[in-house]
């Protein structure tokens, strides 16, 4: 399993929180690239409930990781 900005990306507006039968469904209907829906097919731990994209993928970068001043958008 492997995840990209891009590929988890397309799991941003998932309806969390979510199992991962539901993150499939999700990915399918959304029209998310196979490799996003064979990333959560390799979830290991079917019962869980994920809160977010941070849970499956831990690397994933916050809003606090880009040096960016928002007020100037």
């Amino acid at each position: 399993m492997y995840w990209t900005l891009e590929l988890a990306s397309k799991l941003e507006d998932a309806p969390w929180p979510a199992a991962k039968d539901e993150l499939i469904d999700y990915a399918i209907r959304s029209g998310a690239p196979l490799e996003v829906i064979e990333n959560l097919q390799e979830i290991e731990d079917e019962d869980e409930i994920y809160e977010s994209i941070e849970d499956i993928w831990p690397d994933y970068p916050s809003k606090d990781d880009f040096f960016f001043n928002e007020d100037e958008y």
